[in-house]
């Protein structure tokens, strides 16, 4: 188990989630804290975060001062995670869907790769109660993102991510513009142009059961027209930040 280890929640009305959500991921082992930024949720979440920290350790709060998006809630969640010198960082959905569970095989699997990803798309991986439709287009654009970026990364659209500190130190966070899953995205891609090893786990991503989901077919359609300016824009970009190191 790595000695500093942060697990970051970007939430946005996740009140009757994110309370369990944490309790789960504190039992897990005691050196994991938990960092919620939260885009000033209406229905109280950061409340909630603000009653658990009296009572909890380990819990540390962001509140933001409106919605701006998943991209700029992650980057501000690492700057902050590099400043208080966690040496793991591991991001996380706010919604129950990504189960605390896969934390310790994500957490061992750094001892050896620079960033593990919570896989769906590998054996032993899968999705549940996702309809045929968000299967489809799940699959489909993640084949469609392999084939342009070529990382052999299976899940290049998965949010459950580890991550050791010195790789989001090398990636410069400011130039990653990207929101949503395009965002996910990019950071694998930053993170393999900049020759860091990565490596897959399987999870089983459960759909959420409270709440709406943030994910539209919007995002999911932007997301494959971004992708290409990610791919002519990073290997120039890594190659000059390896050139200089």
């Amino acid at each position: 188990m790595r000695s500093r280890v942060l697990v970051v929640i970007p939430t946005f009305n996740e009140r009757h989630n994110i309370g369990k959500l944490i309790r789960l991921i504190l039992d897990v082992d005691e050196s994991i804290h938990v960092l919620v930024v939260d885009d000033s949720s209406p229905d109280g979440t950061a409340e909630e975060v603000k009653a658990l920290k009296d009572n909890l350790d380990r819990i540390h709060l962001l509140v933001r001062p409106a919605k701006d998006g998943l991209g700029r809630a992650y980057v501000h969640a690492f700057k902050y995670a590099i400043d208080e010198e966690f040496d793991t960082i591991i991001s996380m959905d706010g919604d129950l869907s990504h189960d605390p569970i896969y934390l310790s095989s994500i957490i061992k699997r750094l001892d050896e790769y620079d960033v593990v990803i919570g896989s769906r798309y590998i054996r032993d991986g899968g999705t549940r109660n996702w309809n045929i439709w968000r299967r489809l287009l799940s699959r489909f654009g993640n084949l469609y993102a392999r084939s342009v970026l070529r990382i052999g990364i299976s899940d290049l659209s998965a949010g459950y991510i580890g991550y050791r500190t010195e790789v989001l130190k090398r990636i410069p966070l400011d130039l990653v513009r990207s929101e949503g899953y395009s965002f996910l995205m990019e950071m694998k891609y930053w993170a393999a142009c900049l020759g860091f090893k990565l490596n897959e786990t399987p999870i089983i991503f459960t759909e959420r059961t409270r709440g709406r989901s943030k994910i539209s077919r919007s995002i999911l359609v932007e997301a494959l027209w971004v992708i290409w300016r990610i791919k002519l824009r990073v290997p120039s970009l890594a190659r000059e930040i390896r050139e200089s190191s």
